[in-house]
């Protein structure tokens, strides 16, 4: 994320946003991930985030399951949920993590076999990530019929999470708003007082 900037002066409506997309992140992961642990949650801007969400792996792991590649699509979309459950607005700062989700969702779809519908085939090639500046279309090799089908899985994997994602927060609402007002509090949280908060609320 880059080292916090505390010089950064926030004003109070940034800092509330902040707090409750953080809490989305650490909410949604202390629920449904099966691999990592919360750190630290923090709303002290750092590099050009307004703020973090850090996870501790249990151990390190040579492959991920489609339902772990699920739980990290969840907890990308943890901050964005948060904001439009609690404030009922969307605020720009979920780009990252919308980048995010979006990447491992087309990854399933395309290079893991990981789609219903279209099974184990995979599309692209190896050299797709080297052509940063170049439209994933003009290095294809497949119709357009099949780019419709892959960008429908995709959204169907991107929607079905976030819907489930808005619901974990809805279920646990009181948590989310005891984190987010601890953040606005004391701007960080470490990892123990997390589980208290969360055990408590």
């Amino acid at each position: 994320v880059g080292p916090e900037k505390r010089s950064r002066v926030m004003s109070e409506e940034d800092k509330k946003v902040t707090a409750y997309h953080e809490a989305g992140h650490a909410i949604t992961a202390r629920i449904v991930s099966t691999t990592d642990k919360v750190e630290r949650v923090s709303i002290i801007p750092a590099g050009l985030a307004g703020g973090y969400t850090s996870f501790m792996p249990d151990e390190d792991k040579a492959y991920r399951t489609r339902s772990q590649l699920m739980e990290t699509i969840v907890i990308a979309l943890g901050g964005k949920a948060a904001e439009e459950v609690v404030l009922g607005e969307i605020s720009t700062g979920a780009y990252s993590d919308l980048k995010r989700a979006n990447g491992v969702a087309r990854n399933m779809v395309t290079k893991y076999g990981m789609s219903e519908k279209l099974g184990n085939l995979i599309f692209g090639n190896e050299s797709d990530e080297v052509f940063l500046g170049r439209d994933f279309a003009h290095t294809r090799n497949y119709s357009e019929e099949v780019a419709a089908k892959i960008d429908s899985e995709i959204k169907s994997i991107i929607d079905g999470a976030y819907e489930n994602t808005k619901k974990i927060l809805k279920d646990n609402i009181n948590k989310l708003h005891k984190v987010a007002a601890t953040l606005l509090e004391k701007e960080k949280i470490e990892g123990p007082e997390f589980e208290e908060i969360f055990a408590g609320a």
